[in-house]
């Protein structure tokens, strides 16, 4: 198959359903840990259309949704300074902090420029030099390797004024507390995402360990109906095991280029995830001989003061205890214009999708 039609095609859907129903012996709880994916299950409506004992639960897949609350409130304080500019992504500036967000603060006249890339913002430091240009780095391995190739550049070039506040997470040590959590899965969807930089290697301690299935699924409903078969016949012939369904993207070794460039310039540090807590050696910090670039370094965060959410189930709903049906807020108090938590802001966040297309059925099948 070559375009996305094909990737689409009604005919085959019902292939690959009455595939997946042969292979149903009783029920599977099957996780996603890929924002994208979680989007396009519930764009397509597959939930409604699998088998009722064939559970797919979304993880801490989306990286807006897993930034910290303190992280917010750091950006937010640095974003007070005259001389600051602060360079994110659109999808960050609605998150809420413990008393503000990025839009608001932006609507205060604080200097804050939406980006599409870390080169932007690094473009902006190079011409706007008497400015302090600070870049919010988010994200898993699929956006750490062109923040390092940033941080290099401007070493390079001996920049004086171009920093990095550093939030990039790793997705195996997370797919691994969410299993030491006690959480009951069969398997994981991996993300493809992520595995176009990792290479699928880096899940094999799942099937080897913990005897549960992996598959690397692409984003289209027919990828991800068949990596949901390819995972329900490793599990009936009990032979878990790491697959690549997303063949036209993802290898096994991965993109060594990007992956030298984020060991390079980062380290494996513990890191706090939002909602679910510390998790040991996920998250990159900026090495020692990039400090220069280092916001959390260069400039005084220690003081900020953190209030966490009271009554969002944010937490349970990335960890795969609760959907956000289960949370009183959905859809009262927390929509996507006045979002209470992370996981309703971004257009990844199981929330927005549960909003977007499971309360009007406008799926694609």
């Amino acid at each position: 198959m070559k375009f996305i039609s094909d990737y689409r095609d009604k005919e085959i859907v019902k292939r690959y359903l009455a595939l997946i129903l042969k292979q149903v012996q009783r029920e599977y709880k099957i996780m996603e840990v890929c924002g994208g994916h979680t989007m396009a299950i519930h764009r397509f409506g597959l939930p409604q259309i699998l088998p009722k004992n064939v559970k797919l639960l979304s993880g801490p897949g989306c990286p807006v949704c897993v930034t910290q609350k303190r992280y917010i409130d750091k950006a937010i304080e640095l974003s007070k300074d005259t001389d600051h500019v602060i360079c994110t992504f659109g999808d960050l500036i609605r998150v809420p902090g413990s008393f503000s967000s990025l839009e608001k603060q932006k609507a205060e006249n604080s200097n804050i420029r939406i980006v599409y890339s870390v080169m932007e913002a690094l473009d902006y430091a190079i011409a706007n030099q008497n400015n302090k240009v600070i870049f919010l780095a988010i994200g898993f391995e699929t956006t750490a390797p062109s923040t390092a190739v940033a941080i290099v550049r401007a070493s390079e070039l001996k920049l004086k004024n171009f920093f990095v506040l550093s939030a990039h997470k790793l997705m195996p040590p997370a797919m691994k507390a969410i299993i030491d959590y006690g959480v009951k899965i069969d398997g994981y969807l991996c993300p493809g995402h992520v595995s176009t930089i990792t290479g699928s290697n880096i899940y094999n301690f799942i099937p080897q360990k913990y005897k549960l299935g992996c598959v690397v699924s692409g984003f289209e409903p027919i990828d991800i109906l068949q990596s949901i078969y390819m995972l329900l016949v490793q599990f009936n012939e009990n032979k878990p095991k790491v697959e690549i369904q997303y063949k036209r993207a993802v290898t096994v070794e991965g993109n060594l280029k990007a992956l030298n460039f984020i060991q390079t310039v980062f380290e494996p540090a513990d890191d706090n995830w939002r909602g679910i807590g510390n998790i040991e050696k996920s998250g990159l910090k900026i090495r020692p001989e990039f400090s220069a670039f280092d916001a959390d370094v260069q400039f005084s965060l220690s003081e900020i003061i953190t209030i966490e959410d009271k009554g969002c189930i944010c937490g349970e709903i990335l960890k795969g205890l609760k959907t956000p049906l289960d949370c009183p807020m959905f859809n009262k108090s927390c929509k996507p214009e006045n979002p209470v938590g992370a996981c309703m802001v971004s257009s990844e966040g199981a929330c927005q999708a549960y909003y977007k297309f499971r309360l009007t059925n406008q799926n694609a099948f």
